[in-house]
C-alpha cells in the first residue's frame, strides 16, 4: 500500500514537494520560479506592511488649499462687519433708509380714489395719502390729466400740475371730502 507524501505547511501554494529522496532546497532560499511568475518571500521574512502613502507635494497642496479657505472665510468675514459697521451707519442703513424713502415717495404719489391731505396749496402743494376717514382727509383724487397744461374740468375743486424734465407731464384733480 502507498502513503501520501507528507505535506509541508511551509511550502508555498502551487508548488510541487520533490519527490522522497530528492534533496531541498536549504531553509531561507528561493526555488527557481517557472517563467512569468513572481518570485515570493520566503517564509520566516514576514513582509512590513506599508501604510498610504502621499505623493511628493502632497503637504505643499494642503498648506495651499487651507490658505485659499482661510482668504475666502476671512473676505466673507470682512464684507459682513463691513456691511454693518461703516462709520455712516452701515450699509445696511443705507438701505433701510432709501426703502423708507421710497415708501414715503409712495404716499405722495396719489392713485384715483386716494383720499389726501395738501402741504402748502397755495404755493408748492404736496398731496399726501391718507385714510378717507381720518379727520386729515380735504380731497379725493378723481382723475390724473396726463400732458402739459391740463386743466380740470368744473366738477373738481382742487388741481395740480406736475412738471417733469422727461417729458411726462400731468395734472391731478381732486374734489372736497
Amino acid at each position: 500500500m502507498s502513503t501520501p507524501p507528507p505535506q509541508y505547511p511551509n511550502q508555498p501554494y502551487g508548488q510541487q514537494q520533490p519527490p522522497y529522496g530528492q534533496p531541498q532546497q536549504p531553509y531561507g532560499q528561493q526555488q527557481p520560479q517557472p517563467y512569468g511568475q513572481q518570485p515570493q518571500q520566503p517564509y520566516g521574512y514576514p513582509q512590513q506592511p506599508r501604510g498610504p502613502q502621499r505623493p511628493p507635494g502632497a503637504a505643499l497642496r494642503m498648506v495651499k488649499a487651507a490658505v485659499v479657505v482661510i482668504a475666502i472665510v476671512g473676505g466673507l468675514g470682512y464684507y459682513v462687519w463691513d456691511y454693518n459697521t461703516s462709520p455712516t451707519g452701515g450699509k445696511a442703513k443705507a438701505e433701510a433708509s432709501a426703502s423708507a424713502a421710497a415708501e414715503e415717495a409712495k404716499t405722495h404719489d396719489p392713485e384715483v380714489g386716494d383720499c389726501v391731505k395738501v402741504a402748502d396749496p397755495k404755493g408748492k402743494p404736496v398731496p399726501t395719502v391718507v385714510d378717507c376717514g381720518s379727520p386729515e382727509a380735504e380731497y379725493k383724487m378723481g382723475e390724473m390729466l396726463p400732458g402739459q397744461g391740463q386743466e380740470c374740468s368744473a366738477k373738481y375743486d382742487y388741481g395740480i400740475q406736475y412738471y417733469s424734465s422727461r417729458g411726462f407731464d400731468y395734472t391731478l384733480c381732486f374734489t372736497k371730502v
